[in-house]
């Protein structure tokens, strides 16, 4: 391989982390047949260990992202099929396609639900009014402050810990894959003086290299850190923390929920999620304080507004809360693609992080978006808006400017 390291190992394909999508990457390049290393000391244990698993394009919709939409449809499209190769029968990976309900409790949150069900209804997604009747019908222990509600049978769910668990599995047996429980360091080029030459492989923490014909940045926050990234390439992350409930459901009282709900109250956002080990999944707050731990005042929302519209949720065995930061970025979209230095892309280096809220439905279109940049196959145009050098140094300046400036 030209530009490798002597006394270096020789792969395909390196993946710089073991978070859902790094995985995701890691094992579809593989069942492709290329050899992979997934570079990662604690793989699965980031914003995946916390993730909720919402698949859900249509009640995660935020006004003015329909390129970001668009990705998300596509991606929940491919949910199926991704999970029955990787676990066939689905459930074995945590994949349940049970439906969604929106609901809220005031007249506030009435009319957040109409204004966002027309801008469903202005983009063809489907979401359908529900009379309060029906929404009892469907889940009798709805609280009496639920008021209004919306039924979303496309978005579905699946439990991230035990979706990360098939991809390891998998990446374990598949003959030409491995994972490397290091964090990288450093990239390195075939001109070791330039940064704009082509990359040839990582250097891991602790002096392990691996060479590679491709590189694929999949290491969320870290990505921005990561030394020798090409000059001029901008990767503008910022952490943004969320603090996620677990608890148990008594026997007596399942099923508790057969839906998730993704709740209004109050104007503030909560969404319950239930699990077929009979857990429910409460989330999740949004914060930038740059606290890593889980923030009492999270927690207390968390619950009492979940209380709001499931009161059972007091009756239920606290498990565990737990904060991660994960990967914004200043338009709230994924950094995905070739990095272009000049006129054409750098050869040897894909970067797929970012992904902030979506992590968990944007591995399948990730991973199948990255195998074809490896593959060398035509990119499709609908994706380009995502390409990770598309942030220019004073545009990011901007943007953050302009944060700061609204806070």
């Amino acid at each position: 391989m030209a530009g490798a390291v002597p006394g270096s190992e020789a792969v395909d394909v390196v993946v710089v982390g073991g978070g859902i999508i790094g995985l995701a990457i890691a094992w579809t390049v593989a069942r492709a047949g290329p050899s992979v290393r997934v570079f990662d000391p604690a793989p699965a244990r980031g914003a995946t260990f916390a993730a909720a698993g919402m698949l859900a394009p249509v009640s995660e919709y935020h006004y003015q992202e329909d390129a970001l939409l668009e990705l998300m449809v596509a991606s929940a499209e491919r949910y199926p099929a991704f999970v029955e190769a990787l676990a066939p029968g689905r459930i074995a990976a945590g994949y349940l396609p049970t439906e969604t309900l929106l609901v809220g409790v005031d007249q506030g949150d009435r009319r957040a639900l109409a204004d966002l069900h027309a801008a469903h209804r202005a983009r063809r997604l489907v979401a359908d009014p529900i009379s309060l009747a029906g929404l009892r019908t469907l889940e009798p222990c709805l609280g009496p402050r639920v008021t209004s509600g919306y039924r979303v049978c496309g978005d579905h769910q699946v439990d991230p810990r035990l979706l990360a668990k098939r991809l390891l599995a998998g990446l374990e047996s598949a003959p030409a894959a491995g994972i490397v429980p290091e964090r990288v360091v450093t990239l390195l080029h075939s001109d070791p003086a330039d940064s704009g030459s082509r990359v040839v492989g990582v250097r891991g923490e602790r002096g392990t290299t691996v060479t590679a014909a491709e590189v694929v940045l999949a290491n969320g926050l870290g990505a921005s850190g990561v030394g020798a990234l090409p000059r001029g390439l901008l990767l503008p992350l910022r952490p943004v923390f969320g603090d996620i409930l677990r608890l148990r459901v008594p026997d007596r009282l399942r099923p508790l929920l057969t839906a998730t709900v993704r709740a209004f109250v109050r104007g503030e956002s909560v969404y319950l999620v239930p699990r077929a080990d009979g857990t429910l999944v409460i989330g999740a707050t949004q914060r930038e304080d740059g606290l890593a731990g889980v923030s009492a005042a999270g927690v207390h929302r968390l619950l009492r507004d979940a209380q709001e519209v499931l009161p059972a949720v007091a009756e239920l065995e606290f498990l565990e809360a737990t904060a991660r930061a994960r990967p914004a970025t200043p338009d709230n979209a994924p950094l995905l693609g070739r990095v272009r230095i000049g006129d054409g892309d750098l050869p040897g280096l894909i970067v797929a992080t970012g992904f902030f809220r979506h992590g968990v439905l944007l591995a399948p279109i990730a991973a199948e978006i990255c195998l074809g940049l490896i593959e060398r196959l035509p990119d499709d145009e609908r994706w380009k808006g995502f390409r990770p050098d598309r942030f220019a140094p004073q545009d990011a300046a901007l943007a953050a400017a302009e944060r700061n400036t609204i806070r």
